[in-house]
């Protein structure tokens, strides 16, 4: 499942010594031990979705943020509920992820009281893998719908469709919904045609992206995370639609909540699924849509249709021990 080309070898990790080892590196950078422990939780479960891109290469990054005094430790996000099923969380300066992991859980709490919550996370570092957030409301009955931007000031990584230079942030959307007899169905993307972080990843691990990912800086296709880094840039996905979904990002996140003073805000919206339909119904019905999709045949080169979420799933039900490149374990193990 991973997007990076490697030219050396991985390295087989038991689950719990990358975890032990990651929540080492973020507590020898001033983390507390349960900020530590919950943000590591969340870089692991994405190693077993096999979404490397925001996995545990970026203890690393929250690390080195950490020491440069970038981000803050140990600062807990405030939440404030308004009256009218609103809910601002400041995370604080800190890593996202315990932002995140407030809001969703208000945003839960909410829902279930007013039917609806609309959720604005702001002042925060890295937010983590969206979809972790998308599975635990769906899990809660709630459909959860999440933008990001308004970083674009500092995280100018997108060309606009149709140009050639950097403009936008990777502006993530992420969709979940309860679904079928399988659990949750979750849309989790980047609007460019490959997260910011694969091109981290690439780096580290010293490996090349797939083609048409990016553009070096004269604006020519490349697959070297080098010519990135050297005023080069991401491509849109899906042309036209990921430049729309990240232009509609940024002026949510931005026009509306007001620029980002560290990584991108979070819209969050978040509807209680009992308002329109009884929890079994709502399954039965989603699982007969899942059916048709899964049941269709096959083009060639495919060995059967997927639904959304449905790979991280199996994924992570599959994986037992860590494969990570060589270089990254390396740098946590020896990371001081």
């Amino acid at each position: 499942m991973s997007k990076l080309r490697l030219e050396e070898a991985r390295v087989s990790v038991p689950i719990a010594q990358a975890h032990a080892q990651a929540v080492q590196v973020l507590r020898a950078n001033g983390c507390d031990a349960k900020y530590a422990e919950a943000i590591v939780d969340h870089l692991i479960d994405a190693e077993l979705c096999g979404v490397e891109s925001h996995g545990i290469m970026r203890a690393l990054q929250y690390a080195d943020e950490l020491r440069r005094g970038y981000l803050v430790a140990n600062l807990i996000p405030n939440v404030t509920s308004g009256s009218n099923a609103t809910v601002d969380v400041d995370g604080a300066g800190g890593i996202g992820i315990l932002a995140m992991n407030a809001a969703t859980d208000a945003g839960i709490v909410v829902a279930r009281k007013h039917g609806v919550a609309a959720l604005a996370v702001r002042n925060v570092g890295h937010t983590g893998r969206l979809g972790a957030f998308a599975e635990r409301a769906a899990d809660a009955g709630c459909l959860f719908i999440a933008c990001g931007g308004g970083a674009r000031e500092r995280w100018r990584m997108v060309a606009p469709y149709g140009g050639s230079k950097a403009v936008l942030p990777t502006n993530p959307w992420c969709l979940g919904i309860p679904g079928g007899a399988q659990g949750p169905v979750v849309l989790d993307c980047a609007t460019g045609q490959v997260a910011g972080g694969w091109i981290y990843a690439a780096k580290r691990a010293g490996a090349t992206l797939t083609e048409g990912s990016i553009v070096d800086s004269s604006g020519h296709p490349s697959t070297d995370p080098a010519d990135y880094f050297n005023g080069g840039a991401i491509l849109p996905k899906g042309g036209v639609l990921g430049y729309g979904l990240a232009t509609m990002g940024e002026l949510i996140c931005d026009a509306m909540l007001g620029p980002a003073t560290l990584e991108c805000n979070t819209f969050i919206l978040m509807v209680d699924t009992g308002l329109y339909r009884a929890k079994s119904s709502l399954q039965n019905a989603a699982e007969a849509i899942l059916d048709e999709l899964r049941n269709c045949p096959p083009a060639p080169g495919f060995d059967r249709v997927e639904v959304c979420g449905e790979r991280e799933q199996i994924h992570r039900a599959q994986t037992s021990v860590l494969r990570l490149p060589a270089r990254t374990w390396e740098a946590l193990v020896t990371h001081q």
